[in-house]
């Protein structure tokens, strides 16, 4: 029997002002299904429609309620929030799971993923690609081959400045036996930090 029924039938035997609280409870009721939400409490019912003619939660309560009780609890029931959702067939693996506690804490955990997940989509727009490049870890286009790598340290090592008789200057420059200047200020440290970070 559907809830629309029901209301009907509750309506043959009730007064003009039983019937009219009655479509008030019923449109509440409706409400509430319609909105995915699953509090079907006499308080939550009278509070919601309180100012729609649904009498407070102590009159439902009451054996003059049980009509509004009736039609309350038939909501609840067709709603059943206990039954689990329905799963994409990718999740379908965790209503597998035997111990209670797990599945919920898994469901929960799911349920988060695939939150994340959506706002993911939203941020980056489909066909997007995200390159991340710390160029420390990884094999990255912009990390020095062994031979690349041993070439800078060696321009960067005492014995380059010995074996070719240069000197280091005060700001970083390297400077031959005249006084030439081979290698900018800075040119040193720069490159101690290229092999620090490729």
């Amino acid at each position: 029997m559907s809830p629309s029924e029901l209301l009907e039938k509750l309506k043959l035997g009730a007064s003009a002002r039983q019937s009219k609280t009655l479509d008030a409870v019923y449109a509440v009721c409706q409400e509430q299904v319609d909105r995915d939400a699953y509090d079907f409490s006499y308080s939550t019912i009278a509070r919601i429609g309180a100012d729609r003619g649904v009498p407070k939660a102590q009159s439902i309560r009451n054996r003059s309620g049980e009509a509004y009780q009736a039609l309350i609890k038939h909501f609840a029931e067709m709603v059943k929030p206990n039954q689990p959702r329905k799963r994409k067939s990718a999740d379908a693996w965790i209503d597998e799971i035997t111990d209670p506690k797990t599945r919920l804490l898994v469901s929960k955990q799911q349920a988060e993923l695939d939150e994340a997940k959506r706002l993911v989509r939203e941020i980056v727009p489909p066909g997007t690609t995200i390159v991340v490049d710390d160029r420390r870890g990884g094999l990255s286009r912009h990390r020095l081959s062994d031979v690349e790598r041993r070439a800078l340290e060696f321009l960067a090592s005492d014995e380059f400045l010995k074996e070719w008789g240069y000197v280091l200057g005060d700001r970083g420059e390297v400077v031959d036996s005249q006084g030439n200047r081979l290698f900018k200020p800075g040119t040193i440290d720069a490159i101690k930090k290229a092999l620090e970070y490729l």
